[in-house]
């Protein structure tokens, strides 16, 4: 059996753990995330089943550590890139350290959209490739005010970015034979956030949320969020949203509302 070579970033727990585990009867892999000694871990445990395994213990919130893992996607090779890495981010803008946005930003977003574009030429000389990246439901909470949900500006901004990215991608690729989908969990019980909190009993487990990004790419999902029952209705809903803002906005004169005079 020939396997596909795979690339999983923040490999060693979590959601990408799960995908190497769940992938491994088929795949090889290229896996990325800081830990080495649990990137070597798990290279033993998925040889157990035939995978071989190259190790990129590189932080991938830092320029070299993006710049590695993009010389590694160009030589062309890998056929499936899984852009899961990222780090959670609570506070107020104001009270953010100027010097931690870069990185947080680069690690969440930027990374992201590095990987797929050095990944794709291989994956269109080929005609064969899949990128699939990881955001949050977060991505949708800019608009939310509620108590129970901190602060979370530039997270949320990060991974809304990673939603348009995602979703703009697709479009380029249709007509390819490359895919590309967005995964959008919610709360998912793993270490993510440094361990902080217990999980929620709403968690997902991270397996959950791999079975459902695999499954909705067997079904043709560009888009899969693990936990929504009617995600056509709601992708719908969403569509038609933004088509009213974008087309219903561009107007050559303004809204009447900016229309009324000083005096009235």
């Amino acid at each position: 059996m020939t396997r596909a070579l795979a690339l999983i970033t923040g490999a060693s727990s979590g959601i990408g753990l799960a995908y190497a585990r769940t992938l491994a009867a088929e795949h090889d892999f290229v896996l990325v995330a800081r830990r080495e000694d649990r990137l070597v871990a798990l290279a033993e445990e998925l040889a157990t089943v035939g995978a071989a395994t190259e190790l990129l213990p590189v932080d991938l919130s830092t320029r070299s550590g993006v710049a590695a893992v993009v010389e590694r996607l160009s030589a062309g090779d890998v056929r499936l890139l899984i852009s899961n890495a990222g780090a959670a981010g609570e506070g107020r803008v104001a009270e953010t350290d100027q010097a931690a946005i870069d990185p947080f930003m680069t690690l969440n977003a930027l990374a992201t959209i590095e990987l797929a574009r050095a990944a794709l030429p291989g994956m269109l000389a080929a005609d064969d490739g899949t990128i699939i990246t990881v955001s949050s439901l977060l991505a949708f909470s800019a608009g939310v005010s509620e108590e129970h949900i901190p602060a979370r500006t530039l997270y949320a901004t990060a991974k809304a970015a990673i939603v348009a990215f995602t979703r703009g991608l697709a479009i380029e690729v249709a007509d390819t034979g490359v895919r590309a989908q967005l995964v959008v969990p919610g709360s998912t019980a793993t270490e993510f956030g440094g361990g902080r909190r217990t999980p929620r009993p709403t968690a997902m487990s991270a397996d959950g949320v791999v079975q459902a990004s695999l499954t909705g790419l067997r079904l043709g999902e560009s888009i899969c969020i693990p936990g929504l029952e009617d995600q056509a209705a709601a992708l719908d809903a969403l569509a038609s949203a933004e088509a009213t803002l974008m087309f219903g906005g561009n107007k050559p004169t303004p809204a009447v509302r900016y229309l009324v005079t000083a005096e009235s």
